[in-house]
């Protein structure tokens, strides 16, 4: 049996994928990426006006998603950073700027999250 008699697809024979989210309080994804080469902001739609060799991307991604909408609060409030990307129905959040002020808000929103709102947060992953 080969792997993709197990993967359903449409009657159009389309590759159907479903996302599911796990009821639950928990920042799953914390990653950041330090000094991106240039076509990963551009792959991504961000800010290209940037020092590419001081920066950094932060990725977050949570649940409820709605929960993208305080970490952005958050992470404007503690850093210089850009908002990149917010979605509040998926739970991602993507954020821009100087390694250390994007370090610090990633911080910021992980200890918030942790100790003040009780979600289940893994920890800061860097690359």
């Amino acid at each position: 049996m080969d792997i993709r008699d197990l993967i359903p697809e449409d009657t159009e024979g389309r590759l159907r994928i479903i996302q599911e989210t796990v009821p639950g309080k928990q920042i799953s994804l914390a990653h950041i990426i330090g000094g991106p080469k240039p076509i990963v902001y551009k792959k991504l739609g961000l800010n290209p006006d940037i020092d590419y060799n001081s920066s950094a991307i932060g990725i977050l991604n949570m649940t409820p998603p709605e929960s993208a909408v305080i970490a952005s609060d958050i992470a404007t409030k503690e850093g210089d950073i850009y908002l990149g990307f917010v979605d509040r129905f998926s739970g991602s959040l993507i954020i821009t700027g100087m390694l250390s002020e994007v370090e610090n808000a990633m911080l910021e929103i992980i200890r918030y999250f942790k100790d003040d709102l009780g979600f289940a947060c893994c920890p800061i992953s860097r690359r």
